[in-house]
C-alpha cells in the first residue's frame, strides 16, 4: 500500500482527480499509527474515502494551500503529534532549535499554534468548504483554558480558529461519523449530535439532551476562582458514560462540547493497528527524528486511571484501558521483523502506562469512571482490580517470535499498580526480559506536600518499590539500574520540599542528569492550580513557585553536586533556614565554602 497523495501530482498519479479529504497537518508526514494523522486517515481510506496530505505547507504561499483543489467533504487540520506551544518552545519560553516532528529536525517549518493559522487560511480561501480541526491540540483547547505562553485565559480553539468543527480525543470513530454525515449531504452547521466533537451555535433552542451551563469566558476571565470551579465541572465530565454535555458562553455565541468519544473496544483496537501503514516517514524526506523511538515499539493499550494531576492523557484519551488482543499485537509484531533495518529489538510494546492492561474495575465498561473518585490516589480504591495476566501474555507471545532477540518496555511502568499485584509473575519477567540496562519510572518527587498535589502515592511506597526491584535484580544475577524521574517547581512543591527531594537525591548518590521543571500545558489539573493559586478539588490555596529564582533554586537543589549551582543552593538552604546543610558532616549538601575544584559525582542512575 503506498502512502497517501503529498502533492497534487501523487494524487493524479494514484487516479484521483479530487479527493474527499484534504489533511493539512504540522508534522512532516510519517505513516506509522504512534501518529495521529496516520490513524485518522488510514481510517477514512478503510471506509472508503479518500485523503491527500498537505504537510507542513508554507503558510505565507496561498498557492501551496490551493494546489489540491476542493476537497468534495472538507479540509482536515491538525497541529500535529504534540502541542506546537510545547513543541516550540522549553518551559522557560525559549524557543527550541529543533523540532523531532519534521524533516532532520528543522525548527520553523510550522507556525506558532497551526490549527488556528492553517484554519483562518483555509477559511479565507475556502470559505464554503468546511474545516474540521483536531489533534492533541485542539483536544486540549477544546474550550476556554490557561495558556502558559501568553499567561493569559484564551477561547476555545474553535472560536480562535474559525473552525466549522472540533473533534476531541481518539477520534477514529468520530471522523467516519462526521465523514458518514458530511457525505450523506448534511450541512456541517448541522452536524451537532456526534460524540467527540465540539460545535458554536448562537442559539440553544434545538438542544435536547441533558446538559451544563458552564460560567462564560468573560466571567473566568475575571475572576480565578470562578475559573478553578469551571475547570473542576469539565475534569469531572470526561467519562464517556458519565460525563454531561457542556456549554460555555460567549459573547453572542455558545461553545457547546458533546460526550466524549467511547472507548474502543477490542476488535475496533485490532483493526485500527491492522491498517496498512507504511510505518516509516514519506520518501520525499531525509530523516524525521520523532520515528527513531516508535518505528519499532507497538502500542498495546490506550487511556490511563493513574490521573496525574500535571498529565493530560486522562483529558484526551480517558481514563478507561482499551486494550489490544495478544493475537493482534504478535501480528504486528511479525510485520515489524520483516522491515529491512528490523536488527530484532522491539523498543516498547506499552501505551501511556504500560502496564494497564484492562479497565481499572469490572463496572468501568459500563457504568464509566467515577467522576469524584480517583483509582489509584490517594489510595487504591477497593474495587480496583490489579491483574498483569494479559500484558505477561502478550510479551511472552512476542518475545517468541522468530527474529526477536529482546522485547523491551520503555512506556512508563505504574510502579504503584505493579506493587499491588500480589501476583509476582510480571515484576519477575520484567527484571528477567524487559529492561535495557536501566528502568526508568516516575516517582517525580518524595515531599508529601508535592507528591499529593500530583495524584502520587507518597514516597513509603516507592522505596518499597526500590527495594524489591534490587531485590529481584539481585535473585535473577541481574545487574540493572534504576532511574527516577523527578520534577521540580510543581503547584505545591514550596522551598522546603525541593530540600527535602535534595537529601533524598544525596542519600541515593544520584544526580539526574536532566531536571524537568513543571511545565504548565491545556487541560492538565495542575495547570489549574498554577494559573489560580487553588487546588479546584477542595477549593484551597496551593502554594505555587512562580519566579525565575524560586524556580532556580528548585533546578538547582536537584543537581546540588554540580559546582555552578553552589551560590544557588547556598542562598536556598540560608532563605529556608537549613545551614545545617552547610559543612562537612555526612548529611550535608554542600560544603561551607565554594570549591576550587569540581565536585566528582555520580552520574546516570543510582544503584544499591
Amino acid at each position: 500500500m503506498a502512502f497517501l497523495p503529498t502533492t497534487r501530482e501523487e494524487m493524479l498519479a494514484q487516479g484521483y482527480e479530487q479527493v474527499d479529504f484534504v489533511y493539512v497537518l504540522g508534522d512532516a508526514y510519517v505513516d506509522h499509527p504512534s501518529f495521529g494523522a496516520a490513524i485518522i486517515t488510514r481510517t477514512l481510506q478503510a471506509f472508503g474515502y479518500s485523503c491527500a496530505i498537505l504537510s507542513q505547507p508554507d503558510w505565507h504561499k496561498d498557492e501551496e494551500f490551493l494546489q489540491f483543489g476542493l476537497p468534495r467533504l472538507g479540509f482536515l487540520v491538525s497541529a500535529g503529534n504534540i502541542d506546537s506551544m510545547v513543541n516550540h518552545y522549553s518551559v522557560n519560553k525559549r524557543r527550541r532549535d529543533k523540532d523531532y516532528y519534521t524533516d532532520d529536525g528543522v525548527m520553523g517549518k510550522r507556525p506558532d499554534r497551526p490549527t488556528i493559522v492553517y484554519t483562518q487560511i483555509l477559511k479565507r480561501l475556502f470559505p464554503d468548504v468546511p474545516v474540521l480541526v483536531g489533534g492533541v491540540e485542539a483536544s486540549l483547547r477544546r474550550l476556554a483554558h490557561y495558556d502558559y505562553w501568553d499567561d493569559k485565559v484564551r477561547r476555545s480553539i474553535l472560536m480562535d480558529s474559525q473552525a466549522d468543527l472540533l473533534m476531541f480525543g481518539m477520534g477514529e470513530n468520530t471522523i467516519v461519523e462526521v465523514a458518514d454525515a458530511l457525505a450523506s449531504g448534511m450541512a456541517v452547521k448541522d452536524i451537532c449530535y456526534i460524540r467527540g466533537t465540539v460545535w458554536k451555535t448562537k442559539s440553544l433552542d434545538m438542544i435536547v439532551d441533558e446538559y451544563i451551563m458552564l460560567p462564560s469566558y468573560e466571567e473566568i476571565c475575571k475572576d480565578k476562582k470562578t475559573y478553578a470551579k469551571s475547570f473542576l465541572t469539565q475534569y469531572e465530565n470526561q467519562d464517556a458514560i458519565n460525563a454531561k454535555m457542556l456549554i460555555e458562553p460567549y459573547e453572542g455565541w455558545y461553545v457547546v462540547c458533546n460526550q466524549p468519544p467511547l472507548p474502543l473496544t477490542q476488535e475496533q483496537m485490532d483493526f485500527t493497528y491492522s491498517l496498512p501503514y507504511e510505518r516509516t516517514f514519506h520518501p520525499k524526506y531525509h530523516y524525521v527524528p520523532a520515528i527513531e523511538e516508535v518505528q519499532f515499539s507497538i502500542t498495546s493499550n490506550r487511556g490511563c486511571f493513574g490521573a496525574c494531576t500535571f498529565c493530560a492523557i486522562t483529558s484526551h484519551q480517558g481514563r478507561v484501558i482499551s486494550t489490544r488482543s495478544v493475537e493482534s499485537v504478535v501480528e504486528e509484531a511479525k510485520t515489524i521483523t520483516q522491515m529491512p533495518n528490523f536488527k530484532g529489538y522491539i523498543h516498547d510494546v506499552g501505551g501511556p502506562s504500560a502496564n494497564f492492561s484492562r479497565p481499572a474495575c469490572d463496572k468501568q465498561t459500563t457504568h464509566g469512571a467515577c467522576p469524584k473518585k480517583q483509582c489509584l490516589w490517594p489510595k487504591p480504591c477497593s474495587n480496583l482490580k490489579v491483574d498483569h495476566t494479559h500484558y505477561v501474555d502478550m510479551l511472552n507471545a512476542v518475545r517468541a517470535l522468530p527474529g526477536i532477540k529482546k522485547v523491551f518496555i520503555r512506556s512508563g511502568i505504574r510502579y504503584d499498580y505493579l506493587m499491588y499485584d500480589k501476583d509476582e509473575t510480571f515484576f519477575d519477567q520484567l527484571v528477567k526480559h524487559h529492561i535495557s540496562g536501566q528502568l526508568k519510572v516516575a516517582p517525580e518527587h518524595i515531599s508529601a506536600n508535592a507528591l499529593d498535589k500530583m495524584g502520587k502515592p507518597r514516597k513509603e511506597l516507592y522505596l518499597k518499590f526500590v527495594d524489591k526491584y534490587y531485590e529481584k535484580n539481585k535473585q535473577f544475577g541481574k545487574n540493572q539500574y534504576l532511574v527516577p524521574y523527578l520534577m521540580s517547581s510543581h503547584p505545591g512543591c514550596d522551598l522546603n520540599s525541593a530540600i527535602e527531594l535534595a537529601c533524598y537525591l544525596k542519600k541515593i548518590h544520584h544526580t539526574p542528569k536532566q531536571v524537568q521543571d513543571f511545565y504548565p500545558t491545556p487541560g492538565t489539573l495542575a495547570t489549574c492550580m498554577y494559573y489560580t493559586g487553588i487546588d479546584p478539588r477542595n477549593m484551597k490555596p496551593v502554594y505555587v513557585a512562580k519566579t525565575y529564582e524560586e524556580k532556580l533554586e528548585q533546578r538547582a537543589l536537584m543537581q546540588f553536586s554540580y559546582p555552578k549551582n553552589y551560590d544557588i543552593v547556598y542562598r536556598a538552604l540560608k532563605k529556608a533556614h537549613r545551614e545545617d546543610l552547610i559543612g562537612s558532616s555526612s548529611k550535608c549538601l554542600i560544603p561551607a565554602k565554594k570549591p576550587r575544584d569540581s565536585f566528582v559525582h555520580r552520574k546516570g542512575a543510582h544503584k544499591r
